[in-house]
């Protein structure tokens, strides 16, 4: 599908790096006194990046992109180099798309071309992280079992992974596997005063807002991916009331009607005053 995307004029660009730190996906590296984005799967296309190049090198085209393909993908990125073909492959380590992985290393076995960072292909071991987006490492916590101070009304937070933005989430980190999935619009958890003891206790979770991110297509392919490969065990979709917040809902009923495996999908309205307003078994 046509979708848009960062286009970087070499020519123009001068390598002075403005433009990587605006981009909050991680997509964006200065390697050989160049501007490179280094996938397609993390671009969203919103152009943060552009009124950051001095030089005009940036601008937001439309092409096909989606369904992501890696082996697209690797047609470009091959012609950058060895440097620009290691950045794509720790990139996709870091985020842990090791499936995306093994597509460019046989990529690169099959046309004969050098791995510049000897990953194996088969391997799910490699997990240091060096460089790249460090506030998009993929960590689990452990959380021990603490009595809640009624008295203070302290609680104790219940998130047990990072990243949980579903643009920076990888669909088949460790934390979706067998887990029940909590589908949560960015503004509940500050609508909802029990956000954390009412929903998020024993679940994973990835946030997202209907209205104003982009891309969704990527969206439903991440929960569909967490459906058919992490094996989640379920859905619960908590939104607000609001209209906008319903394509949330959408989205996850799309990922489930797509899926080879069939989940339970439930969903929560919560009310702009903090209460819950309904809960229902889509299916």
């Amino acid at each position: 599908m046509l979708r848009k995307i960062i286009e970087i004029d070499e020519s123009k660009c001068d390598g002075c790096g403005n433009c990587v730190p605006e981009c909050h996906e991680g997509a964006l590296q200065i390697i050989d006194g160049k501007a490179r984005l280094i996938s397609d799967l993390f671009c969203d296309g919103l152009g943060a990046c552009i009124g950051h190049c001095p030089q005009d090198a940036m601008k937001v085209i439309e092409r096909e992109a989606e369904p992501y393909d890696e082996m697209k993908v690797m047609d470009y990125i091959v012609k950058g180099g060895p440097n620009v073909i290691k950045a794509h492959l720790e990139h996709l380590r870091e985020h842990e798309e090791y499936e995306y992985l093994k597509i460019a290393v046989n990529y690169l076995k099959e046309n004969e071309l050098d791995n510049p960072v000897a990953i194996a292909a088969s391997s799910h071991s490699a997990q240091s992280h060096h460089g790249g987006c460090p506030g998009s490492k993929s960590m689990s916590f452990e959380k021990s079992a603490v009595k809640e101070n009624e008295e203070s009304g302290s609680r104790q937070s219940q998130l047990r992974q990072w990243p949980i933005q579903l643009h920076l989430v990888p669909p088949t980190a460790p934390y979706y596997k067998n887990s029940h999935l909590l589908l949560a619009a960015d503004c509940v958890g500050f609508a909802y005063g029990d956000f954390h003891k009412d929903f998020m206790k024993e679940k994973s979770i990835a946030i997202a807002c209907p209205k104003l991110d982009s891309n969704k297509q990527v969206y439903v392919e991440k929960l569909i991916s967490m459906i058919n490969d992490a094996q989640i065990q379920s859905i619960t979709a908590l939104i607000m009331q609001v209209p906008c917040c319903g394509g949330l809902l959408q989205m996850a009923q799309h990922a489930v009607e797509s899926a080879e495996r069939k989940v339970p999908l439930k969903v929560v309205v919560i009310g702009i005053n903090g209460e819950v307003l309904n809960e229902a078994v889509v299916n």
